[in-house]
């Protein structure tokens, strides 16, 4: 049975149907760095679209205010969702830099 992944998670980064280990990385899949290169570059559209349903709606084209405000909510929330992930990611690097070897 084929389980259901929420958009924009790659395979490699999902569990297997057991549920007990992760998929390992692949030739065929794509690496941390595309992964976290294409989540960018989602982030981004998702700006340019807020931006554009705003301009849309200022310029009194034929919009609906709740799509407006969906669009903008939508890119504020994976916008702030990329600034964690990369808080993280730096704090990571912060504490790998203070191991003593």
């Amino acid at each position: 049975m084929n389980s259901i992944l929420p958009t924009g998670i790659p395979p490699a980064l999902t569990t297997t149907n057991q549920g007990a280990a992760t998929n390992v990385q692949h030739a065929d899949q794509s690496s941390f760095k595309e992964f976290l290169l294409e989540s960018i570059d989602h982030v981004n559209t998702m700006q340019q679209d807020a931006d554009r349903a705003v301009e849309r709606f200022m310029t009194g084209g034929e919009v609906d205010p709740a799509e407006v405000l969906t669009a903008v909510q939508k890119a504020d929330l994976t916008f702030r969702m990329m600034l964690q992930v990369r808080n993280k990611l730096v704090q990571a690097y912060q504490e790998i830099n203070q191991i003593r070897i």
